[in-house]
């Protein structure tokens, strides 16, 4: 695992709105296990054969198990929630646009970059995306709400 943040100017256990600034981005990387998806079957429920059923997937358009596609969007929360925007933002919306395959062996590399901030809400717009290798594997956009510096120092 690795992650990197890039034009972030705070380096704090809670970060503030006013700390963001627009071009900031971060990433995170995982190499998807055998483990990981059997656990992630388990925790969620979802045991579609698909995932689970090497015998079944085989026969699909996929010609094999694939990753479930709400794994891959966990690394895009890990970003967002322990990077940037980081510790005290909280989800407000994502859209996920799931654009290919994710196998047992691939390493997932999430990234999201601020494209928009709006002040009066404290808002962070930020485009999210993950890859494997080069090849685009899912994208969307990611809204987060921020604690302000100004209101948590009264």
């Amino acid at each position: 695992m690795n992650s990197v943040v890039t034009g972030f100017a705070v380096d704090s256990p809670v970060h503030y709105f006013e700390d963001i600034i627009k071009g900031a981005y971060a990433s995170f990387s995982k190499t998807v296990t055998e483990a990981d998806m059997v656990l992630f079957a388990g925790i969620s429920g979802d045991t579609n054969p698909i995932h689970i059923n090497q015998e079944f997937a085989e026969s699909t358009a996929f010609a094999g198990r694939i990753v479930h596609g709400m794994l891959s969007a966990g690394f895009i929360s890990t970003v967002l929630g322990m990077k940037l925007p980081g510790p005290g933002a909280v989800y407000m919306s994502q859209t996920l646009n799931f654009r290919a395959p994710v196998r047992v062996g691939d390493t997932v590399t999430a990234r999201a970059e601020v494209v928009d901030l709006i002040p009066e809400k404290r808002v962070v717009v930020l485009q999210t995306v993950c890859l494997v290798k080069e090849k685009v594997v899912l994208d969307g956009e990611a809204r987060m709400t921020m604690p302000s510096r100004q209101r948590h120092a009264r």
